[in-house]
């Protein structure tokens, strides 16, 4: 079982202005035909709603890895995790941003966790990663990268 999980859905805001694509398809092919300008707009909608849903990545914890969508690293090469919300996430993400970070960001969601990244052949200095939960995101990596006492629950 994972120390922490975390999914990265879209808002329902984002799915709520996406629906804009609808009259906007109709707009601009009324004119040639109604009915395939509002079968267009629905199947702009569905696949943009079917891409931000199926492109959602999983940021989780769990033996001994913190894996941020296709990427994993041990818990063992990172230093201690830093939760950032308010305008410090939003330094995080700019101009306190190194370019050579591993970014797992979105744009809808505004809390990060800065992981520093120990492993001197890593070129990355740190992954930056989204997250609705900062605080219990970081204290998952800093409690999983504890070394585990004899008798201690898991």
């Amino acid at each position: 079982m994972p120390d922490y999980r975390e999914r990265l859905w879209p808002t329902p805001w984002i799915y709520l202005s996406s629906l804009l694509l609808i009259p906007a398809s109709i707009l601009v092919l009324a004119p040639v035909s109604l009915p395939a300008g509002i079968v267009t707009g629905v199947l702009l909608y569905v696949a943009i709603a079917g891409s931000l849903t199926l492109t959602s990545p999983v940021i989780e914890v769990a033996d001994g890895r913190l894996r941020a969508g296709r990427a994993e690293v041990p818990l063992g090469l990172t230093g201690e995790a830093v939760a950032a919300q308010g305008d410090a996430a939003r330094i995080e993400r700019g101009t306190g941003l190194d370019a050579r970070a591993f970014l797992v960001i979105r744009g809808w969601i505004a809390d990060v966790v800065r992981v520093p990244i120990t492993d001197a052949a890593d070129p990355a200095p740190y992954w930056l990663v989204s997250t609705r939960h900062p605080h219990e995101m970081a204290a998952a990596i800093n409690g999983s990268r504890r070394p585990r006492v004899e008798g201690e629950p898991a």
